[in-house]
């Protein structure tokens, strides 16, 4: 096998050196046969693994035990398909295609670990200010629920205060002979000392009800049947007669 005369890191010479070798019919073995398959396992290989680390970690779709497993069974395809790609790269030079896998391996996995790392820390980040915004809403609620309060109580303070001067006063002018009845509208006037004179009126209207008045019967002018109207409908019930406007009128007028 010849001996390739670049270095790894030089990736652009090293890959002209392949195709060339690739397509001398004198030289034995298809590097590119060899490079393009594993390339293609190992990217393949990768992505469900970091397809799956995701889904395991972040969003909590695969359990965590499940999710490793799946990881531990596509490693190996991962590994083979990078140590295909470095066989062909390196000109089927097994020590140095080894070489190139691990690294790559190696190099791989440190970038899956802080990509991984990274996730997870700004999901952190993320929870912990939205938790910190929840616990701001909520002191801002508390606190305005305590203004409310103190608000009420300072009312009812209020409330309560004007209601025992107004029994109070009302105490006083009936005490002193005056006629008032329960309490009313509260009125505030300055006295001529610079006091306060606190009146409590209660206006009573009487209410007449009227009693609805008891029809009287009548007698048929024409059968001399006697029947109340209202009840027949104006219509003498034994001999059909429609009862005369006089009749109707004295049938309501009340008794004496």
């Amino acid at each position: 096998m010849s001996q390739s005369e670049y270095r790894a890191r030089q990736v652009g010479a090293k890959t002209n050196q392949v195709i060339d070798y690739h397509r001398d019919d004198g030289k034995p073995g298809k590097p590119l046969f060899l490079m393009i398959p594993g390339g293609l396992i190992a990217l393949a290989a990768l992505a469900l693994i970091i397809f799956i680390g995701y889904q395991t970690w972040s969003e909590k779709n695969i359990a965590e035990n499940l999710g490793i497993t799946l990881i531990i069974i596509l490693a190996p395809f991962y590994v083979g398909g990078v140590f295909l790609f470095s066989y062909g790269y390196e000109l089927y030079n097994l020590p140095r295609a080894l070489r190139l896998t691990a690294i790559i391996v190696f190099v791989t996995l440190a970038a899956v670990v802080i990509v991984a790392v990274l996730f997870l820390a700004l999901g952190s980040m993320g929870g912990k200010s939205g938790s910190s915004n929840n616990s701001k809403s909520s002191s801002r609620s508390s606190s305005a629920a305590k203004v409310s309060a103190n608000k009420s109580s300072v009312g009812g303070l209020i409330g309560g205060a004007a209601g025992a001067i107004g029994s109070k006063s009302s105490s006083n002018s009936s005490s002193s002979g005056g006629h008032y009845y329960g309490g009313g509208n509260v009125f505030l006037g300055g006295l001529g000392g610079g006091g306060t004179r606190v009146e409590t009126r209660e206006v009573t209207k009487e209410v007449v009800k009227e009693v609805p008045k008891e029809p009287m019967p009548i007698t048929c002018p024409f059968c001399t049947r006697s029947y109340v109207p209202v009840e027949h409908k104006f219509i003498c019930p034994s001999c059909g007669a429609a009862t005369p406007k006089e009749l109707i009128e004295e049938s309501q007028m009340p008794k004496e």
